[in-house]
Formats: structure tokens, sequence, C-alpha cells
């Protein structure tokens, strides 16, 4: 038998007993070692649901997640998975655009349940092999560290640009580092807790500013030298944070929104943006980015521990999802 939380409504999650999972052809058994709390799990926490997909029976959440294969080639290697589970039929799969997947299964979203038990069988080619000193804490940080990466891809960066990032949760301060890593100049970025702007200065941001009830877009705009930010990340999944991007970009700039918002809506001022005929790019998950995210954390260029501020084993998780919640630390990580 293994334990598995399953989410039965707002709020509420349930340790279970369940029968342990039986590997399909193409899959493996998985012994999870840690699971990663992320933005979007605490939108299915609190609100049974995130954007048009809602519960349809008590869910087990997770995709942030790494372990130990128990069966198969790579028996007892620590592995980090890709919780994106495309069809590899579809016309998005075929043209080598996966994360858009018509058909795409993915953990602990709608009917497919994801980490946060103690076995699961997963796809074998959806497990990465960890090289030494990689640990489980670091293959689930890959996750995060893989959308953070995908948004660079879909931005116009190029060393010297100056940038911004609106919002300074886990992916928010994982972009912060792949900018220093990648040359920006200067770097901008802007949160509504103090304890996040800190890590945002130790992760690499020049200037940080501490937003309130509203936003002073004249002192952001300053920073970028008066002439605004070449790329401006939304990191937040905040109305307020997009509207700071848009304000704060130059014009012909690009606006990369990364965040979800609770409400389903984004909402700028057109005026704005039409005037500066922005580029507004919106971030659909990953693409295919886990090598050069293991890559990135066995060479050093980015430091996953240092996000990590608290650890619960599965019985705690109730607590760890109110801790999140209330927006305490930074990335709090689940270890079944």
């Amino acid at each position: 038998m293994i334990q598995a939380l399953r989410l039965h409504a707002p709020g509420k999650l349930l340790l279970h007993q369940e029968a342990d999972p039986i590997p399909a052809s193409d899959e493996e058994l998985v012994r999870v070692s840690a699971v990663g709390i992320c933005g979007s799990d605490l939108h299915w926490f609190n609100e049974a649901g995130i954007g048009d997909a809602h519960i349809a029976h008590p869910l087990i959440l997770g995709h942030e997640f790494a372990g130990v294969v128990e069966s198969g080639p790579l028996r007892g290697r620590l592995v980090a998975v890709d919780p994106a589970v495309p069809c590899g039929r579809c016309e998005w799969c075929l043209t080598g655009r996966q994360n858009l997947c018509v058909n795409m299964h993915f953990a602990g979203h709608g009917e497919m349940d994801g980490a946060l038990r103690t076995l699961l069988a997963w796809p074998a080619a959806n497990l990465y092999p960890l090289p030494e000193p990689l640990d489980a804490l670091d293959g689930a940080m890959l996750e995060p560290l893989g959308v953070a990466l995908y948004a660079l891809d879909l931005s116009p960066l190029r060393a010297g640009m100056s940038v911004g990032v609106f919002g300074c949760g886990p992916i928010g301060l994982l972009i912060i580092q792949l900018l220093r890593a990648s040359g920006a100049s200067h770097i901008i970025a802007t949160d509504r807790l103090p304890h996040r702007l800190e890590a945002a200065e130790s992760c690499g941001a020049d200037r940080t500013f501490l937003v309130e009830d509203t936003t002073d877009h004249a002192a952001i705009w300053a920073a970028a030298g008066q002439r605004g930010l070449d790329i401006a990340f939304e990191a937040a999944g905040d109305a307020d944070a997009l509207e700071a991007a848009v304000q704060a970009a130059r014009p012909g700039g690009q606006v990369t929104v990364v965040g979800i918002p609770s409400d389903d809506r984004y909402a700028f001022t057109a005026s704005s943006a039409r005037r500066k005929e922005l580029t507004v790019r919106i971030v659909r998950r990953m693409n295919h980015v886990y090598p050069r995210t293991i890559e990135l954390a066995a060479a050093h260029r980015v430091n996953l521990h240092s996000l990590i501020t608290h650890r619960f084993p599965l019985d705690q998780a109730p607590q760890a999802f109110q801790l999140a919640s209330q927006r305490e630390g930074l990335k709090i990580v689940i270890e079944p």
C-alpha cells in the first residue's frame, strides 16, 4: 500500500492508503523523494481549480518532483520528472511545440494525479537522471527552473539589456538568476513582500521596489534609465504587476507574461501598450528544457537550494499548503 494525499474540496486535503500503482509498458515506478508546492498548486488548493479547469475527482496535486526509480533500466537512479505527458501525435507535438499539445496530460491537473504520494508510475521518457552532486531537492526545483528558462527562450534577450521582473516568487527569482547569468546589464525587481525583495537582491537584482497599495511607475521608469525596460517579465499573476510591466517597458519592448491570474483575466492599459507598440508574449509552461536545466544546475549557474525555505513530511502537507498560501518563505517542499 502507498500513501497518497488527495484534494477533495477547497482547502481539504486528506491522506489515503491506496493500492500500489501498476506501471504500463512505457512506464517505470518512481519512489517520490521531493515535491515543490507551486503557485498553480495553490490555485487548486484554494479554489479547487485553475482557469477553466476544475476538480473532477479527489485529486493528487504536485508537479515539481524528483524520486528514485524502482524498476527498469534506471532502477536505483535519482531522477527529475517532467510532469507534462504530450500525446506525440497532434499537430503541435509533431511541429516541436509539445507544451501546446491539445491532448496533454499534466501531473496534478484535471484528471491526472500528481506527485504527492509515496510511489507512482510515470512514463520512462519523462525521467531525467541527475548527475552528482544534484540531489532530490535540486530535482524538484528543475520544473520551476524550466519555466523560467523557457520564459527567457521566448524573449529577445541579449547581453547588456535592461530587464525587469515583476513578482519575486520562486519563478521570478529563478528568472533573475538566469538574467544575471545571461549578461543582462541592469535588473529591476518588484514585489509586495520584503523578504522576497531581499532574495531578489541575493539572486542578482540591481534595484528593488516594494509595492504596497500602488506601484510607483515613475520611479521604476527612472531606474530603467529614462528609456524603459527592454524586457519586462510579469511573474506574479497579478493585474497590478502586469500593468507595472507594461508601463515600465520601453517603446518597441516586450512584456513576457509568466504569472497565472486567479480571476483568469489579463488586463492592462491598452493605450500604453499600443502607443509603445509592445509585444506581449504569454508563456505556457515549458518545452523540452530539462536537459538544459540539469546542465545549468550541475554547473552551478543557478542556486536552487537557496530558494527552499521550508520542508515538510507528507502527513504535514496541509500545514505546508497553509503556509504557502500565506506567502511565507519562498519555495516549500514536501518530502514523501
